[in-house]
């Protein structure tokens, strides 16, 4: 089962997740709020990795240019709420976390399939990001992502979707 990651263009499947430290997310919810403009969801492998850490410190600093523009960013990962906790803590976070810990959503987004690694072959989740637009309506698709200044790509992509 190979990870595909879902078309620009098409509608982003809808969920509620549960967040570290805060309330769930529900992606209707922010689409229908006109007070909010795209949605950023980044999918990582896992908390406390060396690429999973500099992709969310990266997302994290730049959390505020993403909100000067009305887009709000989250990462989601299997992890649970209180290793998103820990990991928020430990690298001094900003960007809200998402659980999926039943990996339905990383499905849903196609982000969820086999992997390899050293010859072993296993079930994770592909480093994809996807950028979504104010109806919910996916705009553009980052798959297999190189993490160094891969959150600054996305911020000049959000940029150019708003006309900022």
């Amino acid at each position: 089962m190979d990870a595909k990651p879902l078309e620009t263009g098409s509608k982003a499947p809808e969920f509620t997740l549960p967040q570290d430290g805060g309330d769930p997310v529900t992606l209707a919810r922010l689409t229908n709020d006109p007070s909010v403009g795209p949605v950023i969801l980044f999918f990582y492998p896992k908390d406390s990795t060396p690429g999973c850490t500099t992709e969310a410190r990266e997302f994290s600093t730049l959390l505020p240019e993403f909100h000067a523009l009305g887009a709000q960013v989250f990462g989601i990962s299997k992890d649970s709420l209180k290793r998103h906790e820990n990991f928020r803590a430990k690298q001094e976070l900003t960007v809200p976390l998402l659980s999926d810990a039943d990996a339905q959503i990383c499905e849903a987004y196609g982000t969820w399939g086999e992997k390899k690694n050293y010859g072993r072959t296993y079930l994770g989740i592909t480093r994809t990001t996807y950028l979504i637009d104010s109806k919910g309506d996916i705009a553009q698709v980052w798959s297999k992502v190189k993490v160094k200044d891969h959150a600054q790509a996305v911020l000049d992509a959000t940029r150019a979707l708003v006309g900022a």
